[in-house]
């Protein structure tokens, strides 16, 4: 039984001055491959939807071992990304068949979120069946767990429709509480990317 990871990476970035996916952490990697590593071993695939002629971004996300999706109309809002994702996944053998079980759909600006969330969150997908959403500190958080039986109504998302649009998450998902702050952290600005670590820390303690 699989859970499939989605991460989408084709936004622009405008608030961030210059691609933002690219933006160097105190660890040396990219904001990208931070946001990416975590997913690497608990979600196959790993898909990372990209934006056409993105080369640095497919470079990468290739390195960090995830599939790419090119979404022509990244443009157009972050429901088409998610609907290519999406397509891209019912059109692999076996997904159809029942060997996916759901889907981890995460953002590309969000390095902070660890390893034991998601695998707690995919827990979670594979024991109960339903959506699920992390939960820190009473607020609700990143990535969304969502059953296989959802890919279909992915697909058809246009615009900027998201997640959010498939179903009300407080009253219809499992809301997960999780320890980790990271699932709250992303970054718009440079500011974000500089007081990161300091704001991790703080909210960890």
């Amino acid at each position: 039984m699989s859970v499939a990871g989605l991460i989408l990476a084709a936004g622009q970035g405008t608030r961030f001055g210059a691609d933002k996916r690219l933006a160097v952490m105190p660890d040396g990697r990219t904001l990208l491959a931070s946001s990416l590593q975590p997913y690497v071993g608990v979600c196959r695939p790993l898909l990372v939807v990209i934006r056409p002629d993105d080369m640095a971004a497919h470079d990468v996300a290739k390195a960090c071992g995830a599939q790419i999706v090119v979404c022509t109309d990244a443009d157009r809002g972050m429901g088409h990304s998610l609907a290519e994702g999406a397509r891209a996944l019912l059109e692999m053998p076996g997904v159809a068949g029942g060997g996916l079980k759901g889907v981890l759909i995460g953002l590309a600006d969000m390095p902070r979120v660890s390893c034991t969330c998601l695998q707690a969150l995919q827990q979670a997908l594979l024991a109960s069946d339903r959506p699920v959403a992390p939960v820190h500190q009473g607020t609700l958080g990143q990535p969304r767990a969502l059953p296989a039986r959802y890919l279909p109504a992915l697909a058809r998302l246009q615009g900027d429709q998201g997640a959010r649009h498939l179903l009300d998450w407080q009253r219809e998902a499992l809301l997960l509480d999780v320890e980790d702050p990271g699932v709250l952290l992303d970054v718009d600005t440079p500011e974000d990317l500089r007081t990161l670590p300091v704001l991790a820390a703080h909210q960890a303690n």
